[in-house]
């Protein structure tokens, strides 16, 4: 941790993700000199990629957002009910915290003053965001951890020691294969507490065409979000892609349960990094692997759970069964 910050209100813990251009480059040599190429969903988020998923999330055709608002807006006092008076809101990946507003009023109604803890690797989503709420709630306070997901969970247990509802909302776990989710979810389980909730998005199996149709928009949005990774490549370490010699794919795995996008080279090309002195060749139809979100059955979050040591207490799905928020407590 190397520092707090003051101002308006808004607290804000930073950790050592001052390094993420160093990271950004070292990731990007990787990925591009790997078989197959592939380049981390975490880079998705620069400031323009960050705008472009805000539009994604209100397409017609991407489900995901609008099915788990639908949830909230109908059960967060029910998912709070349970809380002790004085818990905390801790959450990950926070972003624009819009649906976290649902859960912010309702344990504000619950507890009359709310401690919020956004963790989130982007420092002016966090700024923005928090200063936004604190001008909205009067009874809130917010305290920022501007870290990635691993540092931002040993942070929550220095500074929260209350009872506090953990929130991963989206579907985030969706981009760790189901070893990995098994594996992060017991880290968090390892901070929590008896009185501490955990409440987790995920989404759930369904037909291929609702599926491809989200990640793959008619306006070309989630092409364009996508793209966005080589055009950051340019901005931020001198490379020198030709953004229309690639294209947008996104498939679904049946087998695996898994949306998988790609960025796939429309010709035989090689592409030169400066600021990494790398040319990377690519051929003809070959594709970079750039995201995965799986998907789950109920029964495969149920064991998801239980392997990570965590028992659910409540699950909601929309009216579609598109979606699904799980709340879990410490075995």
């Amino acid at each position: 941790m190397s520092g707090i910050q003051v101002a308006d209100g808004f607290r804000l813990i930073t950790t050592e993700v001052a390094s993420e251009q160093a990271a950004f480059a070292r990731d990007v040599k990787a990925g591009l000199t790997a078989f197959p190429k592939y380049l981390s969903c975490r880079y998705f988020y620069d400031a323009k990629g960050s705008a472009l998923f805000e539009a994604i999330c209100e397409l017609p055709e991407y489900y995901l957002t609008r099915s788990e608002r639908a949830i909230l807006e109908r059960y967060a006092r029910e998912m709070v009910a349970e809380m002790p008076e004085e818990s905390a809101l801790v959450e990950f990946g926070s972003g624009s915290a819009v649906k976290t507003r649902l859960l912010i009023e309702a344990l504000l109604k619950q507890q009359g003053s709310l401690l919020f803890v956004p963790v989130d690797i982007s420092k002016p989503a966090l700024e923005d965001s928090s200063r936004g709420l604190l001008a909205d709630y009067q009874d809130l306070e917010v305290l920022g951890v501007w870290a990635e997901y691993q540092e931002g969970l040993e942070r929550v247990r220095e500074i929260v020691s209350g009872p506090k509802l953990i929130l991963w909302l989206g579907s985030s776990v969706g981009n760790f294969d189901r070893e990995e989710a098994a594996q992060f979810l017991k880290q968090v389980r390892e901070g929590m507490d008896g009185e501490d909730r955990f409440l987790m998005g995920v989404d759930l199996r369904k037909d291929r065409g609702v599926l491809e149709a989200a990640y793959d928009d008619a306006q070309g949005v989630t092409a364009e979000f996508n793209l966005n990774l080589l055009d950051r490549i340019n901005r931020e370490l001198g490379g020198w892609f030709e953004l229309e010699r690639f294209k947008h794919r996104a498939v679904y795995d049946e087998v695996e349960g898994r949306m998988e996008m790609y960025l796939v080279s429309t010709s035989d090309q090689t592409v030169r990094i400066d600021g990494l002195d790398l040319d990377v060749p690519f051929d003809t139809g070959e594709a970079i692997f750039t995201e995965p979100s799986y998907k789950y059955s109920v029964e495969e979050i149920e064991t998801l759970v239980h392997r990570a040591g965590f028992e659910q207490v409540r699950q909601w799905l929309d009216e579609d069964r598109r979606f699904s928020l799980n709340l879990l407590k410490v075995l």
